[in-house]
Protein backbone atom coordinates (compact mmCIF):
# COMPACT_ATOMS: atom_id res chain seq x y z
CA UNK A 1 0.00 0.00 0.00
CA UNK A 2 1.90 3.41 -1.05
CA UNK A 3 2.39 6.07 1.72
CA UNK A 4 -0.16 8.43 -0.03
CA UNK A 5 -3.10 5.88 0.87
CA UNK A 6 -1.72 5.80 4.49
CA UNK A 7 -1.39 9.60 4.19
CA UNK A 8 -4.75 9.98 3.28
CA UNK A 9 -6.46 7.77 5.93
CA UNK A 10 -4.37 9.32 8.70
CA UNK A 11 -6.25 13.18 7.69
CA UNK A 12 -9.45 11.99 7.35
CA UNK A 13 -9.47 10.72 11.02
CA UNK A 14 -7.81 13.76 12.28
CA UNK A 15 -10.22 15.67 10.61
CA UNK A 16 -13.05 13.50 12.22
CA UNK A 17 -11.01 14.57 15.61
CA UNK A 18 -10.57 18.20 14.76
CA UNK A 19 -14.68 17.98 14.43
CA UNK A 20 -15.27 16.06 17.47
CA UNK A 21 -12.93 18.23 19.87
CA UNK A 22 -14.44 21.18 18.01
CA UNK A 23 -17.97 20.49 19.10
CA UNK A 24 -17.33 18.97 23.06
CA UNK A 25 -14.49 22.15 23.68
CA UNK A 26 -17.36 24.62 22.41
CA UNK A 27 -20.00 23.15 24.66
CA UNK A 28 -18.07 22.56 27.24
CA UNK A 29 -16.23 26.15 27.34
CA UNK A 30 -17.01 28.53 30.40
CA UNK A 31 -18.08 31.75 28.14
CA UNK A 32 -16.74 33.44 30.97
CA UNK A 33 -13.25 32.72 30.21
CA UNK A 34 -13.78 33.43 26.63
CA UNK A 35 -15.21 36.71 27.15
CA UNK A 36 -12.01 37.94 29.88
CA UNK A 37 -9.74 35.86 26.67
CA UNK A 38 -10.83 38.24 24.38
CA UNK A 39 -10.99 41.35 26.61
CA UNK A 40 -7.71 40.53 27.81
CA UNK A 41 -6.75 40.64 23.29
CA UNK A 42 -6.54 36.90 22.47
CA UNK A 43 -7.33 37.06 18.80
CA UNK A 44 -8.78 33.27 18.97
CA UNK A 45 -11.27 34.16 22.11
CA UNK A 46 -12.53 36.74 20.04
CA UNK A 47 -13.27 34.87 17.18
CA UNK A 48 -14.87 32.37 19.25
CA UNK A 49 -17.07 34.61 21.80
CA UNK A 50 -20.55 34.78 19.06
CA UNK A 51 -20.51 31.42 18.35
CA UNK A 52 -20.58 30.40 22.57
CA UNK A 53 -22.63 33.72 23.65
CA UNK A 54 -25.57 33.34 21.10
CA UNK A 55 -27.66 29.68 21.05
CA UNK A 56 -28.24 30.43 17.52
CA UNK A 57 -24.42 30.43 16.99
CA UNK A 58 -23.61 27.59 18.81
CA UNK A 59 -26.53 25.54 16.88
CA UNK A 60 -24.54 26.44 13.61
CA UNK A 61 -21.15 26.20 15.32
CA UNK A 62 -22.32 22.13 16.30
CA UNK A 63 -24.07 21.45 13.53
CA UNK A 64 -20.75 22.19 11.06
CA UNK A 65 -18.78 19.41 13.80
CA UNK A 66 -21.42 16.99 12.99
CA UNK A 67 -21.43 17.42 9.05
CA UNK A 68 -17.53 17.21 9.02
CA UNK A 69 -17.74 14.11 11.52
CA UNK A 70 -20.09 12.60 9.47
CA UNK A 71 -18.36 13.47 5.96
CA UNK A 72 -14.87 12.25 7.37
CA UNK A 73 -16.46 8.85 8.13
CA UNK A 74 -18.03 8.27 5.22
CA UNK A 75 -15.02 9.23 2.60
CA UNK A 76 -12.83 7.37 5.12
CA UNK A 77 -15.12 4.38 4.73
CA UNK A 78 -15.39 4.56 1.17
CA UNK A 79 -12.04 5.72 0.62
CA UNK A 80 -11.09 2.42 2.89
CA UNK A 81 -13.29 0.21 0.72
CA UNK A 82 -11.87 1.16 -2.65
CA UNK A 83 -8.36 0.86 -1.37
CA UNK A 84 -7.55 -1.50 1.49
CA UNK A 85 -10.65 -3.85 0.88
CA UNK A 86 -9.59 -4.36 -3.08
CA UNK A 87 -5.97 -4.91 -2.50
CA UNK A 88 -6.64 -7.68 1.14
CA UNK A 89 -9.26 -9.64 -1.34
CA UNK A 90 -6.67 -11.11 -3.46
CA UNK A 91 -4.11 -11.99 -0.23
CA UNK A 92 -7.02 -13.41 1.20
CA UNK A 93 -7.82 -15.75 -1.80
CA UNK A 94 -4.33 -16.56 -2.40
CA UNK A 95 -2.94 -17.09 1.08
CA UNK A 96 -6.35 -18.29 2.99
CA UNK A 97 -7.72 -20.28 0.12
CA UNK A 98 -11.10 -18.19 -0.24
CA UNK A 99 -13.46 -18.34 -3.22
CA UNK A 100 -13.39 -14.64 -5.15
CA UNK A 101 -16.78 -13.63 -3.95
CA UNK A 102 -15.77 -14.28 -0.58
CA UNK A 103 -12.73 -12.95 0.01
CA UNK A 104 -13.93 -9.90 -1.16
CA UNK A 105 -17.09 -9.77 1.14
CA UNK A 106 -14.67 -11.02 3.71
CA UNK A 107 -11.71 -8.20 3.08
CA UNK A 108 -15.04 -5.67 3.10
CA UNK A 109 -15.91 -6.62 6.53
CA UNK A 110 -11.92 -6.80 8.05
CA UNK A 111 -11.59 -3.02 6.51
CA UNK A 112 -14.52 -1.96 7.83
CA UNK A 113 -14.36 -2.99 11.44
CA UNK A 114 -10.48 -1.67 11.34
CA UNK A 115 -11.56 1.96 10.32
CA UNK A 116 -14.28 2.06 12.18
CA UNK A 117 -12.02 1.02 15.48
CA UNK A 118 -9.47 3.50 13.98
CA UNK A 119 -12.10 6.31 13.78
CA UNK A 120 -13.33 5.54 17.14
CA UNK A 121 -10.54 5.40 18.84
CA UNK A 122 -8.38 8.29 17.44
CA UNK A 123 -10.82 9.99 15.56
CA UNK A 124 -13.62 10.17 18.77
CA UNK A 125 -12.53 8.68 22.40
CA UNK A 126 -9.11 10.70 22.41
CA UNK A 127 -10.30 14.23 20.89
CA UNK A 128 -13.66 14.01 23.24
CA UNK A 129 -11.35 13.20 26.41
CA UNK A 130 -9.29 16.18 25.56
CA UNK A 131 -12.04 18.56 24.87
CA UNK A 132 -13.90 17.60 28.01
CA UNK A 133 -10.38 18.03 30.02
CA UNK A 134 -9.14 21.40 28.32
CA UNK A 135 -12.00 22.74 27.23
CA UNK A 136 -10.69 26.61 26.72
CA UNK A 137 -7.73 25.55 25.25
CA UNK A 138 -9.55 22.44 22.58
CA UNK A 139 -12.07 25.78 21.51
CA UNK A 140 -9.43 28.45 20.99
CA UNK A 141 -7.20 25.70 19.12
CA UNK A 142 -9.98 24.40 16.46
CA UNK A 143 -11.46 28.10 16.02
CA UNK A 144 -9.68 28.85 12.77
CA UNK A 145 -10.49 25.91 10.84
CA UNK A 146 -14.45 25.74 12.10
CA UNK A 147 -14.81 29.39 10.99
CA UNK A 148 -13.08 27.67 7.62
CA UNK A 149 -15.95 25.05 7.55
CA UNK A 150 -18.80 27.52 8.69
CA UNK A 151 -18.07 29.78 5.54
CA UNK A 152 -17.59 26.37 3.56
CA UNK A 153 -20.77 24.87 4.96
CA UNK A 154 -22.56 27.52 5.09
CA UNK A 155 -25.87 26.66 2.35
CA UNK A 156 -25.47 22.96 3.40
CA UNK A 157 -25.90 24.20 7.13
CA UNK A 158 -29.21 26.28 6.81
CA UNK A 159 -30.51 24.08 4.85
CA UNK A 160 -30.41 21.28 7.66
CA UNK A 161 -30.72 23.53 10.09
CA UNK A 162 -33.83 24.74 8.62
CA UNK A 163 -35.25 21.02 7.88
CA UNK A 164 -34.20 19.73 11.82
CA UNK A 165 -36.17 23.05 12.95
CA UNK A 166 -39.06 22.11 11.56
CA UNK A 167 -39.40 18.40 12.23
CA UNK A 168 -39.31 19.43 16.13
CA UNK A 169 -42.12 22.43 15.67
CA UNK A 170 -44.20 19.82 14.19
CA UNK A 171 -43.27 17.28 16.78
CA UNK A 172 -43.81 20.14 19.32
CA UNK A 173 -40.24 20.24 20.92
CA UNK A 174 -39.07 23.73 21.67
CA UNK A 175 -36.24 24.39 19.09
CA UNK A 176 -34.08 27.22 21.68
CA UNK A 177 -30.83 25.89 20.43
CA UNK A 178 -28.15 24.89 22.45
CA UNK A 179 -27.38 26.31 25.84
CA UNK A 180 -25.33 25.93 28.64
CA UNK A 181 -28.20 25.21 31.49
CA UNK A 182 -27.39 23.60 34.86
CA UNK A 183 -30.07 23.09 37.85
CA UNK A 184 -29.14 24.26 41.39
CA UNK A 185 -28.59 20.59 42.18
CA UNK A 186 -26.34 19.84 39.20
CA UNK A 187 -24.42 23.04 40.02
CA UNK A 188 -23.88 22.25 43.54
CA UNK A 189 -22.59 18.51 41.95
CA UNK A 190 -20.00 20.48 40.02
CA UNK A 191 -19.05 22.22 42.84
CA UNK A 192 -18.58 19.05 44.80
CA UNK A 193 -16.49 17.51 42.28
CA UNK A 194 -14.21 20.26 41.13
CA UNK A 195 -13.27 20.26 44.94
CA UNK A 196 -12.70 16.42 44.80
CA UNK A 197 -10.36 17.01 41.97
CA UNK A 198 -8.41 19.71 43.46
CA UNK A 199 -9.64 22.75 41.53
CA UNK A 200 -11.10 24.38 44.54
CA UNK A 201 -9.96 25.40 47.54
CA UNK A 202 -12.17 24.79 50.86
CA UNK A 203 -12.69 28.55 50.98
CA UNK A 204 -13.65 28.69 47.59
CA UNK A 205 -15.98 25.79 47.45
CA UNK A 206 -17.52 27.44 50.75
CA UNK A 207 -18.54 30.58 48.92
CA UNK A 208 -19.76 29.57 45.66
CA UNK A 209 -22.04 26.97 47.66
CA UNK A 210 -22.88 30.26 49.68
CA UNK A 211 -23.79 32.07 46.48
CA UNK A 212 -25.83 29.33 45.12
CA UNK A 213 -28.07 28.95 48.16
CA UNK A 214 -28.53 32.88 48.19
CA UNK A 215 -29.92 32.24 44.61
CA UNK A 216 -32.44 30.02 46.67
CA UNK A 217 -33.53 32.50 48.65
CA UNK A 218 -35.90 35.21 48.25
CA UNK A 219 -37.08 39.35 49.49
CA UNK A 220 -39.49 38.27 51.88
CA UNK A 221 -36.89 35.77 52.91
CA UNK A 222 -34.22 38.58 54.46
CA UNK A 223 -36.41 41.52 54.84
CA UNK A 224 -37.12 42.71 58.46
CA UNK A 225 -41.19 42.94 58.55
CA UNK A 226 -42.68 46.42 58.70
CA UNK A 227 -43.97 45.65 62.34
CA UNK A 228 -40.16 45.36 63.44
CA UNK A 229 -39.06 48.82 61.75
CA UNK A 230 -38.16 52.35 63.31
CA UNK A 231 -41.00 54.22 60.79
CA UNK A 232 -41.12 57.82 60.75
CA UNK A 233 -44.71 59.76 59.29
CA UNK A 234 -44.39 62.57 56.92
CA UNK A 235 -45.66 65.32 59.44
CA UNK A 236 -43.95 63.84 62.20
CA UNK A 237 -43.02 66.99 64.71
CA UNK A 238 -38.91 68.14 64.61
CA UNK A 239 -38.56 67.23 67.88
CA UNK A 240 -40.09 63.93 67.70
CA UNK A 241 -37.73 63.81 64.64
CA UNK A 242 -34.65 64.39 66.79
CA UNK A 243 -35.62 61.93 69.30
CA UNK A 244 -36.11 59.25 67.36
CA UNK A 245 -32.81 59.55 65.02
CA UNK A 246 -31.04 59.74 68.48
CA UNK A 247 -32.28 56.61 69.51
CA UNK A 248 -32.18 54.24 66.56
CA UNK A 249 -28.67 52.80 65.57
CA UNK A 250 -30.03 53.34 61.85
CA UNK A 251 -28.26 56.06 59.58
CA UNK A 252 -31.63 55.53 57.19
CA UNK A 253 -35.10 55.45 58.52
CA UNK A 254 -38.41 54.47 56.06
CA UNK A 255 -41.02 57.36 55.69
CA UNK A 256 -44.99 57.20 55.86
CA UNK A 257 -47.59 59.51 54.88
CA UNK A 258 -50.20 58.46 57.64
CA UNK A 259 -50.14 54.71 56.63
CA UNK A 260 -47.10 52.61 58.02
CA UNK A 261 -48.16 49.98 55.10
CA UNK A 262 -47.70 53.44 52.50
CA UNK A 263 -43.90 53.83 52.73
CA UNK A 264 -43.61 57.06 50.52
CA UNK A 265 -39.61 56.66 50.85
CA UNK A 266 -36.57 56.55 53.12
CA UNK A 267 -34.68 59.34 55.07
CA UNK A 268 -31.09 59.45 55.32
CA UNK A 269 -29.68 60.87 58.89
CA UNK A 270 -26.86 62.28 56.87
CA UNK A 271 -29.06 64.54 54.98
CA UNK A 272 -31.06 65.93 57.88
CA UNK A 273 -28.13 66.92 60.15
CA UNK A 274 -26.95 68.74 56.56
CA UNK A 275 -30.06 70.54 56.43
CA UNK A 276 -30.35 71.40 60.79
CA UNK A 277 -26.58 72.64 59.59
CA UNK A 278 -27.21 74.65 57.14
CA UNK A 279 -30.82 75.72 57.11
CA UNK A 280 -31.86 75.34 60.40
CA UNK A 281 -34.77 72.97 61.23
CA UNK A 282 -36.98 71.94 58.38
CA UNK A 283 -40.56 72.75 57.97
CA UNK A 284 -41.19 69.29 57.03
CA UNK A 285 -39.68 65.87 56.10
CA UNK A 286 -41.05 65.31 52.20
CA UNK A 287 -37.96 67.15 51.28
CA UNK A 288 -35.81 65.55 52.36
CA UNK A 289 -37.44 62.02 51.51
CA UNK A 290 -35.57 59.94 48.84
CA UNK A 291 -37.49 57.30 46.80
CA UNK A 292 -37.20 53.29 47.66
CA UNK A 293 -36.86 50.85 45.12
CA UNK A 294 -39.88 48.21 45.49
CA UNK A 295 -39.42 44.76 44.95
CA UNK A 296 -41.60 41.75 44.88
CA UNK A 297 -41.28 39.39 47.52
CA UNK A 298 -40.36 36.82 45.43
CA UNK A 299 -37.40 38.34 43.91
CA UNK A 300 -34.34 36.15 44.60
CA UNK A 301 -31.69 37.44 46.46
CA UNK A 302 -29.11 37.72 44.33
CA UNK A 303 -31.53 39.64 41.47
CA UNK A 304 -32.44 42.29 44.68
CA UNK A 305 -28.36 42.76 44.65
CA UNK A 306 -28.02 43.12 40.94
CA UNK A 307 -31.60 45.23 41.13
CA UNK A 308 -30.02 47.74 43.66
CA UNK A 309 -26.80 47.73 41.95
CA UNK A 310 -28.74 49.06 38.98
CA UNK A 311 -30.46 51.59 40.97
CA UNK A 312 -27.59 52.66 42.80
CA UNK A 313 -30.08 52.38 46.04
CA UNK A 314 -29.20 50.69 49.53
CA UNK A 315 -32.52 49.90 50.92
CA UNK A 316 -35.85 48.54 48.77
CA UNK A 317 -39.53 47.96 49.98
CA UNK A 318 -40.84 44.40 49.50
CA UNK A 319 -44.51 45.23 48.42
CA UNK A 320 -46.75 42.86 47.56
CA UNK A 321 -49.60 42.73 44.57
CA UNK A 322 -51.33 45.87 46.02
CA UNK A 323 -48.40 47.94 46.66
CA UNK A 324 -48.47 47.55 50.52
CA UNK A 325 -45.16 47.31 52.00
CA UNK A 326 -44.17 43.96 53.87
CA UNK A 327 -41.45 44.98 55.35
CA UNK A 328 -37.59 46.73 54.15
CA UNK A 329 -34.69 44.90 53.50
CA UNK A 330 -30.61 46.63 52.47
CA UNK A 331 -27.82 45.41 50.45
CA UNK A 332 -26.19 44.35 54.15
CA UNK A 333 -29.01 42.40 54.66
CA UNK A 334 -28.74 40.37 51.39
CA UNK A 335 -25.02 39.71 51.89
CA UNK A 336 -24.81 39.00 55.50
CA UNK A 337 -26.76 35.91 54.02
CA UNK A 338 -23.91 35.59 51.84
CA UNK A 339 -21.80 35.69 54.45
CA UNK A 340 -23.16 34.05 57.02
CA UNK A 341 -22.56 35.99 59.36
CA UNK A 342 -23.85 35.88 63.42
CA UNK A 343 -23.86 39.72 63.63
CA UNK A 344 -27.48 41.84 63.60
CA UNK A 345 -28.58 43.25 60.59
CA UNK A 346 -27.23 46.72 59.81
CA UNK A 347 -29.06 49.34 58.43
CA UNK A 348 -26.27 52.14 58.11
Amino acid sequence: MSVTVWVVVALLILANALYVAAEFGAVGVRRSRVRRLAEDGNGLAKRLLPYVESSGGLDRYVAVSQVGITLSSLVLGAFAQATFAIALAPRLVELGGFDPETATSTAALVVLIAATAAQVVIGELVPKSLALQFPTEVALATVLPMRWSLAAFRPFISFLNGSATWLLRMAGVSTSGHRHLHSPDEIALLIAESRDGGLLEPDEQQRLQRALRLGRRTARDLMVPRDRLTMLASDTPWAEVVRLVASSPYSRLPVHGGDPSQVIGTLRVKDLVHRYLVEGAPAALDKLVRPLVAVPPELPADQVIALLRAKRAHQAAVTDASGRVLGVLTIQDVLSEFLETNTSKVRA
